[in-house]
């Protein structure tokens, strides 16, 4: 039995801005994407006409940047392979569907596209999609990310991680990551929390905790 280090208190709501633009055509939602530039923060949601902008504040960037530091701890340690894809477009005309996820991960199906460029008319989706949403958003994220066939979706508001699976093209809420099964979201709040006071250190912690829970299991 490993013992919990530490002391879970959810972090505040903080606002961030969207705007949201109606009867937008695939078309014309790619003029807009190209036209921006390659570096920026405000990520893009297509969904079937309409298009979502969001400039996310510090909040959001925090922990979608924790989160992800998260992820790639558990899965070095686990011994797992790994890509990552941060925020990169996934664009399926197919579906009318595009989105920028915080961030998004191929771990069981890393050999299938390490070392190129993934074409997600052909590859498979990213095996894990992360979006933390701080404020409310018209758009169906769920939806999305089931269409395009994504297995796991992280949903994170800056109190509350909901994971989901995948099932017969919908998305099952669960209470532990079907990646990491072994992991409690307890661990999440906590590594933030810690991470509030010191990245390094909870960084830190966090290893040697996951050290001892996977020796304890062995």
């Amino acid at each position: 039995m490993v013992t919990l280090p530490w002391t879970i208190n959810p972090a505040p709501q903080i606002q961030e801005k969207r705007v949201t633009l109606d009867g937008i055509t695939w078309e014309s939602y790619q003029q807009i994407l190209h036209a921006l530039p390659q570096k920026r923060t405000s990520h893009l949601t297509y969904d079937c006409g309409t298009l979502e902008i969001t400039m996310p504040l510090e909040s959001h960037e925090w922990a979608s940047e924790l989160i992800g530091l998260f992820i790639r701890i558990l899965t070095v340690e686990m011994g797992l392979k790994l890509k990552s894809l941060r925020s990169t477009t996934i664009n399926r005309q197919d579906l009318d569907r595009g989105a920028e996820p915080d961030c998004a991960y191929y771990i069981q199906n890393q050999a299938k596209v390490a070392g190129k460029t993934i074409d997600f008319t052909q590859d498979p989706p990213p095996d894990l999609v992360v979006e933390v949403d701080i404020t409310h958003t018209d758009i169906d994220k769920n939806r999305i990310y089931a269409s395009m066939g994504v297995p796991e979706f992280w949903r994170y508001n800056g109190r509350e991680l909901k994971i989901y699976k995948l099932e017969q093209n919908t998305y099952l809420e669960c209470d532990r990551s079907p990646t990491f099964n072994w992991i409690d979201k307890e661990y999440l709040y906590g590594f933030l929390e810690d991470a509030q006071k010191d990245e390094v250190e909870a960084e830190i912690k966090l290893r040697s905790f996951v050290q001892q829970v996977l020796k304890s299991d062995r």
